[in-house]
């Protein structure tokens, strides 16, 4: 059995520092949500981050919805919203050094991420999760499937099924 992990599509928000901010969904969003609806089980149940760009591919699934808050991409605090490019360096940089273990001003590190998802998904199976590419490297990352760098190292796809084990202890 295990978890189908679909990220949201892709985005309309070049440079900017988004995270939890709800963003608008980019051109041709429409045909990634259809696509991704044929690769998946209908009837599933579906856990859904309440990001819009989330929603707005679980509400496409055939399946119970249950909205799940922990399943939220990275709370990047005060930076939340800014263009990457007016984020201080004496800022970004530390952070950017041991994102496990450093948070931006306001916001959370890695490992609080890691084990909001954690909680989370403890004990679910058999479900479809619209999620994240933060929450889906952490699932990985906890299963043991890669390391923190490896994680980082490979791109999320979009709106593409990830099947990936249930942890149910």
């Amino acid at each position: 059995m295990g978890l189908t992990f679909l990220r949201h599509p892709k985005v309309d928000a070049p440079g900017i520092c988004y995270g939890q901010s709800d963003v608008p969904l980019a051109a041709g969003s429409a045909d990634a949500i259809a696509r991704a609806v044929l690769q998946v089980p209908s009837g599933a149940r579906i856990l859904s981050s309440p990001a819009a760009r989330c929603l707005a591919l679980a509400q496409a699934l055939d399946g119970p919805l249950t909205v799940e808050p922990r399943l939220q991409e990275l709370s990047f605090g005060a930076w939340e919203g800014r263009p990457w490019a007016e984020i201080d360096r004496a800022e970004s940089d530390p952070w950017a050094e041991d994102p496990q273990n450093r948070a931006p001003p306001g916001g959370e590190t890695f490992t609080q991420l890691s084990m909001r998802v954690t909680e989370a998904l403890r004990g679910v199976d058999n479900a479809i999760v619209v999620t994240h590419a933060g929450p889906i490297r952490a699932w990985q990352i906890a299963l043991g499937v890669v390391d923190f760098r490896t994680a980082f190292a490979r791109s999320i796809p979009f709106a593409t099924p990830i099947h990936l084990p249930a942890r149910t202890g």
